[in-house]
């Protein structure tokens, strides 16, 4: 990349992370106080927002009137349970951990899965998902994450997508419903951790525990803004390096999963949100148009889940 450019698009992802956390700790505590709510609830993953989301309504409402549900299944590694269980501690916050797999078996999700229908080890699944995903983008010169973001009609591949999309999206419209149970029992503002880069181009499953929520903190955000304010907010290390995944899918983490690094990808998109042409955004970054094409086509294809349709659409 042009290292003059490449410097212009940093400097303007910069943020004054004092004066945003302020910012973001008022906006949680007056949408409890307009809600009329006692207390606030957030699903924690063990990754880097929902971290970030955690501390922000720790330092907002106090931690005795936050309650992080932690909600692993079968597939979920242990440690990002154990990162997320830690960092409750940590915060002070009041947290709970729910398996989410006798929720999820009675639909027969498992079964869909064919990994599960025999005896395969856990690194063994995740080796071949990652080969899978792979072959999958070399033969079709696409990811499964961006074929997925519409339906799958006259596509040779439409049987294994369908029930792969049916497999994990349950999972977090599982978490959304047990958010909301929890939420308004005790009275509690549900807060989602859905960030700008995975909005823009639909990384995130429709109704699910990051989309249906009260309110969205850090939706304003890029996920490279995310890290620097998660820096600020002292959120462990460990949390902040880690690949992020979704950890509903062994093996996949979201960088491969949406086929371009988080850098990149928040970069391309400041460039198309001020409105440049796919060529200029190119030549200012020094990249191939093919991926500023590919981000504009994500975005495009995941309108859907932005905006329902309506008759007069």
């Amino acid at each position: 990349m042009n290292d003059q450019n490449i410097q212009m698009l940093k400097k303007e992802l910069e943020i004054d992370a004092k004066s945003l956390s302020a910012g973001l700790e008022s906006f949680i505590k007056r949408a409890m106080k307009n809600l009329e709510r006692e207390g606030v609830i957030l699903g924690l993953s063990g990754g880097i927002d929902s971290a970030v989301v955690a501390a922000l309504c720790a330092r907002a409402v106090g931690p005795e009137s936050t309650l992080a549900l932690i909600m692993p299944d079968r597939d979920s590694r242990k440690e990002h349970t154990g990162d997320a269980r830690n960092l409750a501690e940590k915060l002070g916050i009041q947290w709970k951990v729910l398996d989410l797999t006798p929720y999820l078996e009675p639909f027969g999700i498992y079964k869909l899965f064919p990994l599960n229908r025999v005896p395969v080890p856990s690194k063994m699944k995740e080796k071949i998902v990652q080969k899978t995903y792979r072959s999958f983008l070399k033969r079709y010169r696409t990811t499964p994450f961006s074929e997925s973001l519409k339906g799958f009609k006259d596509k040779r591949y439409a049987s294994y997508l369908k029930d792969m999309n049916a497999y994990y999206r349950i999972k977090h419209r599982m978490r959304m419903l047990l958010l909301y149970y929890f939420g308004e029992r005790e009275n509690r503002l549900i807060v989602g951790a859905a960030n700008r880069s995975e909005y823009k181009i639909g990384f995130f499953v429709k109704h699910g525990c990051d989309a249906a929520t009260d309110i969205m903190p850090i939706m304003n955000l890029y996920k490279t803004q995310v890290k620097m304010l998660a820096s600020y907010l002292k959120i462990p290390l460990h949390i902040i390096k880690k690949p992020p995944s979704p950890d509903i899918i062994p093996g996949i983490i979201d960088e491969e999963a949406i086929g371009i690094p988080y850098e990149k990808l928040d970069m391309i998109l400041l460039g198309l949100e001020k409105g440049w042409k796919s060529a200029k955004v190119a030549q200012l970054m020094n990249i191939g148009e093919k991926d500023v094409s590919y981000v504009r086509m994500l975005m495009e294809r995941s309108e859907h889940m932005r905006n329902v349709y309506t008759p007069n659409e």
